[in-house]
């Protein structure tokens, strides 16, 4: 579980709710004040059926799904990684390259395990290059996608809260001479916009940038592994390899990586 997510979440829920609770005293008056059937029925229902519109249902139905991604704890080891690859390169340089057949056939890690497998088979190292690249972009790909539906929805949430307000405005200006409707009309455009809010930046947006998050760290950890298994198809010293993949982490993370078991021959 992402305690950072889950904190979040049920943090902005609390300052929200303790802002509502302050201001309006007891449960009647927070319940009249602030919840609202048609305000929340334009701005969920408008939001949710503008991004089905946008989407097959089958996609659709899919990203709400990832939402519990967030939650979990991605692994994103870098040392880890780099470690893995500098013992793949020791065992390389001293046996050779068909030795890391058995070795790469037990790898968990199946982006690294792939791209053994074709530099065992003799792959030629562009071709190499060219089909973990090709493979690293379609998940990008594939990431953003499902960050776009959250970002759309984070778009769509104040429009619609927008559309309520207008809907709520016009209502008071038809019946400005019953005093009575203008504190249900005026509820309407006024909740909407809240409600609005609330979809984009207590759900949607922070969804949307772990997703990011996530992603970035994703890539990186490819990006290692590309360099590195390209380094040890071409021959280089595993102390050289180290050294290389030691540039996409940051300097603090060096210092661990070289307590770890270390390149060289």
């Amino acid at each position: 579980m992402d305690l950072a997510t889950l904190i979040g979440i049920i943090a902005g829920f609390g300052l929200v709710l303790y802002g509502i609770v302050d201001s309006a005293g007891t449960v009647t008056a927070i319940w009249e004040s602030f919840v609202d059937v048609p305000s929340f029925v334009i701005t969920f229902g408008g939001t949710f059926t503008a991004i089905l519109t946008s989407y097959p249902l089958k996609v659709y139905l899919s990203n709400f799904k990832t939402a519990a991604q967030v939650f979990k704890v991605p692994k994103f080891d870098e040392n880890g990684t780099i470690t893995k690859i500098i013992e793949l390169s020791n065992v390389a340089r001293k046996e050779g390259l068909l030795a890391l057949e058995e070795l790469g056939s037990n790898l968990e890690d199946e982006f690294m395990k792939k791209g053994i497998l074709l530099i065992v088979d003799g792959t030629e190292p562009d071709l190499v290059r060219s089909i973990l690249e090709t493979e690293l972009s379609c998940v990008e790909s594939r990431h953003k996608a499902v960050i776009g539906f959250w970002e759309n929805m984070a778009s769509m949430g104040p429009a619609w809260g927008m559309i309520g307000t207008l809907i709520g405005l016009v209502n008071m200006l038809k019946n400005l001479e019953d005093a009575s409707t203008i504190g249900p009309n005026m509820a309407v455009a006024l909740l909407t916009t809240l409600y609005g809010s609330l979809i984009a930046n207590w759900v949607a947006t922070p969804i949307a940038n772990k997703m990011k998050y996530n992603t970035d760290m994703e890539v990186q950890l490819k990006e290692v592994t590309i360099e590195g298994l390209l380094s040890i198809q071409a021959g280089e010293n595993p102390r050289v390899i180290e050294e290389k993949l030691k540039s996409f982490i940051a300097p603090k993370e060096r210092a661990a990586l070289g307590q770890e078991e270390g390149g060289g021959e």
